[in-house]
């Protein structure tokens, strides 16, 4: 059974200007009506000011939250943020949050948006706006949901304002493996980054993956998983420097799932970035990244 989040404000009107469009959260909805029979969905509230407040600085959340953002930092978002986009940016924290709720539930859970990496304590970058990875992970803390959380992050991007608004904490550990030579120019220093070359495949990826979360897991032992599956790792993404097939990236997924529910880690994935001009495949791709760990939770569960 796929348990996921979704709700109907993660797709806002497309912006007025920017390259960004919202179409593809609905159709990862009907990728996963198609694809996935047996699921539940649930819908967030929107995530508390309180809680954004506690890892963005409260005069940035004041300009998103009423639509005032500066046009500097609209550029740097890649649209505008009009009180639609607002209002979603609090509905997918909570659904982050609420994924990883039920993910502490059943094992395994997926908000069917997220992954917002990018955005730091004063600004949000590369169509990233709250960082709903930093909010939730934070609130599951503070709350008493988790002692310690490993955040994975396999977008093809770094997940520079993730490790900015994290570091330095003891409870929390970031791991990025992202495209040394795509966005952002200037890195920001996670609790591990690995930044790969151009054209790398299956193969090397997963084994520097495996080898990685391993490692990573049996030395910090997090009592929680938050995974940021990004699939602009995939070859024909627009975005994208790497070169994983569609295999690939159904493989990278099952490793992180099996990985951490093998050590009772409950796992929530957030939806990351995936990027071109057929957004349907893009859709797809996301789709069945959910449904693969979904079916490898549920593997793992059978033989515990």
């Amino acid at each position: 059974m796929l348990h996921i989040v979704h709700h109907p404000n993660y797709v806002a009107p497309r912006p007025a200007s920017g390259s960004f469009v919202f179409d593809k959260y609905q159709l990862v909805m009907e990728a996963i009506r198609v694809h996935a029979p047996q699921h539940l969905v649930y819908q967030p509230a929107p995530m508390a000011r309180a809680w954004i407040e506690a890892v963005h600085d409260p005069d940035d959340v004041e300009e998103v939250l009423t639509a005032a953002v500066p046009r500097q930092k609209e550029r740097r978002i890649g649209f505008p943020v009009s009180a639609e986009i607002a209002s979603r940016v609090q509905y997918t924290s909570g659904g982050t949050w609420l994924a990883a709720q039920l993910a502490l539930e059943h094992g395994y859970a997926a908000n069917s948006a997220g992954g917002s990496h990018h955005a730091m304590a004063d600004t949000g970058a590369g169509y990233c706006v709250f960082n709903d990875l930093a909010i939730a992970a934070n609130r599951l803390l503070a709350e008493g949901d988790a002692r310690k959380i490993l955040i994975v992050d396999l977008d093809v991007h770094q997940g520079d304002g993730t490790a900015l608004l994290l570091a330095g904490r003891q409870d929390i550990f970031t791991l990025s493996i992202h495209s040394e030579r795509n966005f952002p120019t200037r890195k920001a220093r996670s609790s591990r980054d690995i930044g790969l070359p151009d054209a790398v495949g299956d193969d090397a990826y997963l084994a520097i993956l495996d080898a990685s979360l391993n490692e990573i897991l049996e030395s910090f032992r997090p009592d929680m998983l938050l995974y940021q599956a990004g699939v602009d790792s995939h070859a024909d993404d627009r975005l994208g420097r790497l070169a994983l097939s569609d295999t690939g990236l159904e493989r990278r997924d099952r490793i992180v799932i099996c990985r951490a529910r093998d050590r009772g880690i409950p796992v929530a994935s957030v939806l990351g970035g995936g990027y071109g001009h057929d957004h349907r495949a893009a859709a797809v791709r996301h789709a069945r990244s959910m449904i693969a760990m979904a079916d490898e939770a549920g593997r793992c569960e059978a033989i515990r």
